[in-house]
Formats: C-alpha cells, structure tokens, sequence
C-alpha cells in the first residue's frame, strides 16, 4: 500500500483475519506507529495486538527482517519511480519467503515465544 494509516492498517486487519483458521489466534507484535493503536481500528476477535514499548525497535521482530532485506537485496541502488520501488520490494519479499526458515531465524526471540493468546 502506498500509504501506512489507519485506513491502510484496517484493511490489513481485516485480510490477515481472514486467511486465518477458524481455529487459530494470531498475536501481532506492533511497534507504536498512531495507525497500529488508533481507536478507529475494529481488531477482529481472532487478532491480539501486542505493542512493543516505545523507542524498542532491538525487540520488533520485523527490524531484523528489514535489516536482512537491506543489507542483501535492497541496498546501494537507485531507483526510477514508485513502481520501480514497489518491484524491488515485491522482489526483494519473495525472495525472502522462498528461503524456507528465513524469516523464523530472523525473528526468533525468546520472549516471543512465551507469549499466550
């Protein structure tokens, strides 16, 4: 999405619970962007959203996949326009989720695991 709000957070809401089994919870960890915890949102009943404190980003899980990302896809280029940027980053994601484990070793913390739904 071009644009990260409410709005845009909402509909991702609303997909994401959706692709999930009737019988599954998600937890998603969220750092304290105004859309993740703005009071317009309806959170689905099968979705908790758990924030990160402010200022953390050593415990948001994503970082070390945009790190990854960065360091060995995205880096030292330039791009033409926006459709240029949205390639790269399309590319750049399906290339990291063709990697089987990638994303579970970079976002692996301890305290993660310890959380109940």
């Amino acid at each position: 999405m071009p644009y990260a709000n409410t709005q845009a957070m909402q509909e991702f809401l609303d997909c994401f619970a959706a692709a999930i089994a009737d019988d599954e919870h998600a937890a998603l960890v969220l750092d304290q962007a105004g859309w993740h915890g703005s009071a317009a949102l309806r959170v689905p009943a099968n979705i908790t959203l758990i924030p990160l404190p402010p200022y953390s980003p050593e415990l948001n899980p994503v970082e070390r996949v945009w790190l990854h990302l960065k360091e060995r896809v995205l880096s030292h280029r330039l791009l033409d326009d926006y459709d240029a940027i949205v390639d790269a980053a399309c590319s750049a994601w399906r290339r990291l989720v063709s990697e089987a484990g990638r994303i579970r070793s970079l976002c692996s913390y301890p305290w993660i695991l310890a959380i109940k739904p």
